[in-house]
């Protein structure tokens, strides 16, 4: 697309605006990415092009990108420029697996690995997973994408006796638990900052924000046969629910 042309479709800089310039062009892409003029996962064009098409210096491009990055309307991928925000919705109500959710939105799920092991059960996984000392485990370690885009990583272990193998699991867990696929979860969610480590794995920058949630799940019997700690991309993901009334 042409800078001209950008220009058009989102609009130009007040010339009477007293504001900063690095607010105003703030305010014409906010105003643009909400309405929907630039769509979700479109490329911007590159800074020096922006620089040139509002005629402002590729400073106050830099700077008002940032502030639209860290509202999390935009996003930067590391060699591939920055992006409108493409946010998934995920609701607190339903048990589906990261694929199933991706499916379901259109978009390609896949996985790097990153480890696969098998041990005995750690205290705290013993806690979790209600198993004795000396239980066998299987755990998995995974960055979770969405096409072309990191989204999560994900730290999951279940009893080995729930799996045929530690390589039965491919893509989706609980397509590999199969009958031993959680019917009731328990989640709880909080506020984190991905630390350097955890940000490199994603390609995301150190100290960005991050949904934590931590899953245990239920089988049909009652055993539990999932302990799941995700890390999820706060400028891509929202938990929902949806919660009804009783009447009195």
């Amino acid at each position: 697309m042409g800078q001209q042309m950008f220009v058009e479709r989102v609009g130009r800089l007040s010339a009477g605006d007293s504001a900063p310039l690095y607010l105003q062009l703030q305010r014409v892409l906010r105003q643009a990415i909400e309405t929907q003029i630039l769509s979700a996962d479109e490329a911007l064009p590159a800074e020096r092009d922006l620089a040139n098409a509002f005629e402002v210096s590729r400073v106050t491009v830099r700077k008002a990108l940032d502030g639209l990055v860290d509202a999390g309307l935009l996003t930067r991928r590391h060699g591939a420029g920055t992006f409108v925000a493409t946010r998934v919705e995920k609701n607190f109500a339903t048990i589906t697996s990261f694929t199933e959710d991706m499916q379901a939105r259109g978009r390609h799920p896949h996985s790097e690995w990153l480890a696969r092991s098998e041990g005995l059960v750690t205290p705290e996984e013993a806690m979790a997973l209600g198993l004795s000392p000396g239980t066998r485990v299987f755990r998995f370690t995974r960055a979770r994408y969405a096409d072309d885009q990191s989204m999560a990583l994900e730290f999951s272990t279940v009893p080995a006796d729930c799996l045929d193998a530690l390589d039965a699991v491919e893509e989706s867990l609980y397509a590999a638990l199969g009958d031993a696929r959680p019917v009731r979860v328990l989640q709880r969610l909080r506020a984190v900052l991905f630390t350097a480590d955890q940000a490199e794995m994603l390609e995301v920058e150190a100290g960005a924000p991050a949904l934590e949630i931590e899953r245990r799940g239920y089988a049909q019997d009652g055993r539990t046969v999932e302990f799941t700690r995700s890390l999820y991309r706060g400028d891509s993901y929202d938990y929902v629910a949806e919660f009804g009334t009783s009447a009195s």
